[in-house]
């Protein structure tokens, strides 16, 4: 019996330490599955379409956060790395007839390819290079895509097969669900991995980071690598959920999008950026009838966080449950010496 319960607890352990390893709390499970429920719980059609470009921002905003919170390369180019995704897999389809399952993986290969070039020319230097350089080759693939007009029809826009042949957001929203669980999943395990400690050294002190034996060039191009990936596969989802792609999907001012809702959430964190895209989100689809004036609300807000509260949602959280500790400690030994 006491043998039994021996294995109990060690398996009980085991399975939290692995839980744990991919970020995967409690309260992290149950807020997943409360939100798979979402397209049983709600009913309002608009809601639930909300609810799926929630998570493709929360998606990309995690995966920008990997290098901007990271090894603090903020991907200025992030916006047309996605569209690089969204067009590579619309076109496999329509002139080669490729799934648009396998256009998505295609299309998000291609962008963590691009990356891959991108940091190889740039990450031996300061970030600065490698952000400046993948601004510039956004938009060059904005331009190309506007100028091409046999592939991609230019500023007429693109239309799509999608995914299902349904316009309903349900079948939709388990598609990008799954990617972001998937997306969430991979990158706490590679964070809280040595990949993970390498890539904090490097935010922190490049040149202490060296010192160490960590290897600048090759984990900053890993990082900044696995960051394309998740912006290409996100464009694939765009591309086949929206039905329509256009060259403005790889304007800046999407990019800006992205990292307002990273810093918002809290660099360094994975988990802030993803909760941060269900508030920031909803607040600004429904502000789009303020068109380009809602960019400088979205400037304005980086400024505020930045200013007033850098380390963002995560790190109040972070503070909120330092404060419950603490008050959970005196209590215990305020019971523990109940004469002092």
């Amino acid at each position: 019996m006491t043998n039994q319960k021996t294995l109990d607890i060690g398996f009980t352990h085991s399975l939290k330490h692995n839980l744990e390893k991919v970020g995967l709390s409690p309260l992290v499970i149950a807020m997943f599955l409360l939100l798979g429920f979402a397209p049983y719980l709600i009913a309002d059609e608009y809601i639930l379409h909300l609810l799926v470009i929630s998570l493709m921002f929360g998606t990309l905003a995690m995966g920008f956060d990997l290098s901007a919170g990271f090894i603090n390369v903020a991907n200025w180019g992030y916006s047309g790395l996605m569209g690089l995704g969204a067009y590579t897999s619309a076109l496999l389809l329509m002139k080669m007839g490729i799934s648009p399952w396998i256009g998505t993986i295609a299309g998000a290969s291609l962008a963590a390819l691009l990356g891959l070039l991108i940091g190889i020319l740039t990450l031996k230097m300061d970030g600065m290079y490698a952000a400046i350089l993948a601004w510039f080759v956004g938009l060059i693939l904005m331009a190309l895509t506007t100028s091409l007009t046999d592939f991609t029809r230019g500023a007429l826009g693109l239309n799509v097969d999608l995914y299902f042949n349904t316009g309903w957001s349900k079948p939709y929203f388990y598609v990008i669900f799954v990617i972001c669980i998937a997306t969430y999943i991979v990158l706490r395990w590679v964070t809280k991995s040595n990949l993970g400690l390498a890539f904090t050294a490097l935010g922190q002190d490049c040149e202490a980071a060296r010192t160490c034996g960590v290897d600048p060039m090759k984990y900053k191009v890993t990082n900044f690598t696995i960051s394309c990936f998740v912006a290409g596969l996100c464009g694939g989802f765009y591309a086949h959920f929206m039905g329509i792609l256009t060259p403005d999907l790889m304007s800046t001012k999407h990019a800006v999008e992205i990292l307002v809702i990273a810093y918002i959430g809290g660099r360094g964190s994975i988990w802030g950026p993803l909760l941060a895209a269900f508030l920031v989100t909803p607040i600004f689809e429904y502000l789009n009838f303020l068109l380009e004036f809602k960019y400088v609300i979205y400037g304005a807000l980086l400024i505020v966080v930045m200013v007033f509260y850098p380390s963002g949602i995560a790190g109040f959280w972070d503070y909120l449950a330092n404060i419950l500790a603490e008050k959970r400690r005196k209590l215990a030994g305020s019971k523990s010496n109940p004469l002092a």
